[in-house]
């Protein structure tokens, strides 16, 4: 196991360059110039190749790719271009907030997906079901930012019950996390629901029917230890994907989250702002899916035997090639 994780280690370094060098090409052909956003637009021209001689902007691509990769091994992501404030420091300070909201999200999700999709297979082709399905395709399809200012123009406007904005209160966090965790859930609900059909047909659950036991016995504690499987690695790419998807709820809700961060980087071109969250957040995400599959590796016998048999296998190939020698 160790060895895979060093394997899984290693193999993020060639990914986190690709999106490195995909996010300062990308950032090289936007249009805009971070020199007249800066200085703003009454000034000569020379004042403003001054500028971008200052940040290094005249510089080649590769050579700039090259600045930036170097002060990531020291642990410096760059300072802003607006702010003059330190990226990493920036980064620091905001992603507590997001990773509130992604956390809070997931949790929800799982809290909601997995009950209602074991339900609607418990009540398969009944109105329970076809409501279920029905509920589900319509979160799923539903964008984010028009599901939470439905939030906001009913809770916040309309009731007065929670906050429009801010998370100050343990209230303003209520709507920011169900505006992002409601497709969530809605495809939680769906796998859960799938995979309890796959597995209640199995013939170890239509034993356990036959022996007597309670249908509630059969369902929690034979049926869903098994279907929850393949519903760990989805959740496991869903809290990655609720990272960067926290940024409207950021948006909306005025949270102080690393999602918001990025977009003012964008919006004034602040480089080194777009680069260190981009990397930051790539960085997050492949460190959750390695967390995941040590998980999954875990709970699924199947992928503990195979690797004792590889390691079986390695040990033997190893003892026969030393009696070789001998």
């Amino acid at each position: 196991m160790i060895k895979y994780v060093i394997k899984r280690l290693l193999i993020m370094i060639p990914i986190l360059l690709g999106i490195c060098f995909i996010v300062q090409l990308l950032i090289s052909v936007t249009p805009g110039d971070p020199a007249r956003i800066i200085a703003g637009a009454d000034r000569e021209e020379w004042e403003y190749e001054q500028i971008r001689e200052e940040l290094g902007l005249n510089d080649p691509l590769l050579v700039r790719f090259g600045r930036f990769l170097g002060g990531v091994v020291q642990g410096d992501l760059g300072t802003s271009f607006k702010t003059h404030r330190s990226v990493g420091a920036d980064i620091k300070e905001r992603f507590p907030y997001t990773l509130m909201i992604a956390t809070l999200s997931v949790v929800l999700a799982v809290a909601i997906g997995i009950p209602l999709g074991v339900y609607a297979a418990n009540h398969q082709y009944s109105w329970r079901d076809n409501a279920t399905i029905f509920l589900s395709l319509i979160c799923t399809s539903m964008p984010a930012f028009w599901f939470a200012l439905l939030l906001v123009q009913y809770f916040s406007v309309k009731l007065g019950w929670l906050p429009v904005s801010g998370v100050m209160q343990w209230q303003g966090w209520i709507l920011p996390v169900v505006s992002n965790a409601l497709g969530f859930a809605a495809q939680v609900a769906r796998q859960m629901r799938s995979n309890m059909l796959e597995v209640i047909r199995q013939d170890y659950i239509v034993t356990a029917r036959a022996k007597g036991q309670a249908e509630g016995t059969v369902l929690y504690r034979h049926a869903l230890k098994n279907a929850l499987i393949p519903v760990i690695q989805t959740v496991g790419g869903m809290y990655g994907m609720s990272l960067g998807g926290a940024l409207i709820a950021e948006m909306i809700f005025s949270v102080p989250g690393l999602g918001s961060y990025t977009l003012v980087g964008l919006t004034n071109r602040d480089y080194p702002i777009i680069q260190g969250s981009v990397l930051f957040l790539s960085a997050i995400f492949c460190v959750v899916i390695l967390l995941i599959d040590i998980i999954f590796a875990f709970i699924d016998p199947r992928i503990r035997s195979q690797y004792v048999r590889k390691r079986s296998r390695a040990n033997v190939k190893g003892a026969l090639q030393s009696a070789e020698k001998v």
